[in-house]
């Protein structure tokens, strides 16, 4: 029997062990993370980043969101990137740019190779109507203004796309060049770290910010 007790033994200290690391990983060290995450300064972040107005969610500055203007021939909406998210995107069909609205739920790139001639056809389509809608030659469309970022939820532009859509948002909304100008300079993030990157202006903080000075 003593095969039986040593048994015994060894199943008693699994037990024991396994019940320190559930007390260990599964309680208390999540309530240490989620103590961390409580601390000012820290909260914001722990909880998805979420931007609120009036004490109502509105988005997150980290999940890049496409508006889309209800007449498109009066678009009052800075955009972002394409997003392989969008609803009118196929990775198939040249015609689906990816332009529309696009489900912040999804993280998704397109996984179309940089010669794959749907997505050729796509960044030559989307420079044409992105060209249209701002009313400059394609030759004057950004990069970024056309391609999709791995996520699909990129918050963020280049300036140089940002002040491409300028002309149209401060005729749309009925404000001055020079206040958007003004938003779009103040809502420009520098390089990480002062060198790392590039710059960028975050999409959901440029409309936040012209809804405002619209009031």
């Amino acid at each position: 029997m003593r095969w039986l007790s040593g048994l015994v033994k060894q199943t008693a200290a699994g037990l024991r062990m396994v019940l320190v690391m559930t007390v260990l990983l599964g309680i208390a060290y999540p309530l240490v993370v989620w103590g961390i995450g409580q601390i000012p300064g820290l909260s914001a972040q722990a909880g998805g980043s979420v931007v609120t107005v009036n004490g109502k969610p509105v988005g997150s500055s980290l999940i890049g969101l496409n508006p889309v203007a209800k007449d498109p021939d009066n678009d009052p909406y800075f955009h972002t990137r394409p997003s392989a998210t969008a609803s009118d995107f196929s990775a198939t069909d040249n015609t689906k740019l990816g332009l529309a609205d696009n489900d912040a739920a999804t993280s998704a790139p397109s996984n179309l190779a940089a010669d794959n001639q749907v997505l050729v056809a796509q960044v030559k389509a989307r420079r044409e109507t992105i060209a249209k809608r701002e009313g400059v030659s394609p030759d004057q469309v950004p990069a970024d203004a056309v391609t999709a970022s791995g996520s699909g939820l990129d918050p963020s532009i280049s300036p140089a796309y940002a002040k491409l859509q300028i002309a149209r948002v401060a005729r749309v909304n009925g404000l001055p060049v020079d206040q958007v100008t003004k938003i779009v300079e103040d809502n420009t993030a520098g390089r990480g770290a002062g060198f790392l990157g590039e710059p960028t202006v975050n999409v959901l903080a440029l409309n936040l910010a012209v809804q405002a000075a619209k009031r």
